[in-house]
């Protein structure tokens, strides 16, 4: 049973259940769709009926946003927590590790996804990362073939939403992949050239601070989080 947040239906999982559930998906036959929702994606969902359907049929949804859990609330329907992408992708590598499942990484700027393997294969000893491209490409064949060369299981689409989302349920059957996750911007923080919050802001939920602290151009992105919450309120109140 999926809980409604504005429309989008999450998993109410920790981390470690969505981790489990993924890894239980490698066992049936593909492929299948990990989502990573935040508030703003819940809002392009409301206008954007292909994305809201394409959400609607992913295997698993996690909140991966601090106004998801805050919604939820508002809404009356707790959820267990919030469960960062970036975390879900980090604790499956962690469990990958050592076996024979394969992974690939797909989007950013040339040489990003190298540099990112690289480092993943340092952090994670016995991690197969079997491949990777970057996200500036006009012809999808060919990364759908080389996605199929490397043989991968798991693949981290990262070409920011919606575009992820609709590679994925375009072209993921054809890649052959067991399991492929929208991930954005996680390859700039595996590669190293972007930082992610310090912890102690990561458990508060602030991350959106601290990343605006640094790239203050966000601003008119993070000023849609309070009228998310209005909205929730709004829902909230129009069942009342």
């Amino acid at each position: 049973m999926r809980t409604d947040v504005l429309g989008v239906a999450f998993d109410n999982v920790n981390l470690d259940e969505a981790v489990d559930r993924a890894l239980a998906m490698f066992e049936e036959d593909g492929p299948h769709m990990v989502a990573t929702p935040n508030p703003e994606m819940v809002q392009r969902a409301k206008k954007d009926r292909e994305f809201a359907g394409i959400l609607s049929q992913a295997d698993l949804v996690i909140p991966d946003g601090v106004g998801v859990i805050h919604a939820a609330k508002i809404l009356g329907r707790p959820l267990k927590g919030r469960v960062p992408g970036i975390d879900f992708a980090s604790a499956l590598m962690g469990r990958m590790a050592g076996t024979d499942r394969r992974l690939y990484l797909l989007g950013a700027a040339p040489g990003v996804a190298e540099q990112a393997a690289v480092n993943l294969r340092a952090a994670y000893p016995g991690l197969v990362v079997c491949g990777a491209h970057d996200g500036y490409f006009q012809d999808d064949s060919p990364v759908i073939e080389d996605i199929r060369r490397a043989r991968a299981d798991v693949v981290f689409v990262c070409l920011g939403f919606p575009k992820q989302e609709k590679w994925i349920a375009a072209h993921g059957g054809e890649a052959g992949a067991r399991l492929y996750i929208g991930l954005g911007g996680s390859l700039d923080v595996f590669a190293g050239r972007v930082e992610r919050a310090p912890e102690s802001f990561q458990r508060l939920g602030l991350e959106w601070l601290y990343r605006l602290a640094k790239e203050p151009s966000r601003i008119g992105r993070m000023a849609k989080l309070p009228l998310f919450l209005v909205s929730a309120v709004g829902a909230r109140l129009g069942r009342n």
